[in-house]
């Protein structure tokens, strides 16, 4: 099997395109080319990749074997995208994320040094299926800045997970998270504050105190 391109691709300097994997591929109601897909210089495009026309991709973009990027995602530098994962349509992805192997998401904003854990997943409709106004409902969650979402958690549609928050594993997000919370559980509650959080392995006095967090702590 070798890797297809489709048209009206524009591939930076460096950028490497596993075999096989699909690069351009025209959704549902749109003809080759029509629409422009943009991947950016020193990216690495990992094998059986599926990425849909209409997406723009920043510098260093990292997939796993196997990633489905869909159509009108916008995509920020140094943005790793886990084995399996699949971002569905309009995301929004800062610079320095990691969006670990099994993540699902759509309608997601995410900023910049957020790290999603393996297997969460992002919900976007409050009523499915065929809900009549799904379009005008929350749609889905905002993560901010330096945020870290711990594996396996689930995040419900249009919640605001806050600034260099943690949400611990197996999470289930109902309702905001504020700024600097620790969150654990189902349904998600406040047990601590990152900033004063001690380190376990005795490593560190406490953990996040090295870039980009140190200015946080």
């Amino acid at each position: 099997m070798e890797t297809k391109i489709f048209k009206n691709v524009t591939l930076g300097d460096q950028v490497i395109i596993q075999n096989p994997s699909m690069i351009g591929v025209p959704p549902r109601g749109r003809k080759d080319g029509e629409l422009e897909t943009i991947i950016r210089a020193n990216s690495i495009i990992r094998a059986f990749t599926t990425i849909y026309a209409g997406s723009t991709m920043g510098e260093g973009l990292q997939t796993g074997h196997g990633a489905m990027i869909r159509e009108d995602n916008i995509i920020g530098n140094n943005v790793s995208i886990g084995t399996n994962a699949v971002l569905e349509f309009k995301n929004k992805i800062g610079n320095n994320v990691r969006i670990h192997s099994g993540c699902f998401m759509e309608d997601v904003e995410i900023g910049d040094y957020v790290f999603v854990g393996p297997n969460v997943v992002f919900t976007d409709d409050l009523h499915p299926m065929f809900c009549p106004t799904y379009l005008k409902c929350k749609g889905g969650a905002k993560v901010l800045d330096l945020a870290r979402i711990g594996a396996n958690s689930t995040i419900l549609p249009g919640v605001v997970i806050g600034r260099n928050s943690l949400v611990g594993a197996g999470s289930v997000v109902t309702k905001d998270v504020p700024d600097y919370a620790v969150v654990v559980g189902n349904p998600a509650k406040v047990i601590n504050d990152v900033r004063k959080l001690k380190c376990i392995s005795g490593y560190q006095e406490r953990p996040y105190s090295w870039p980009p967090y140190l200015n946080e702590m």
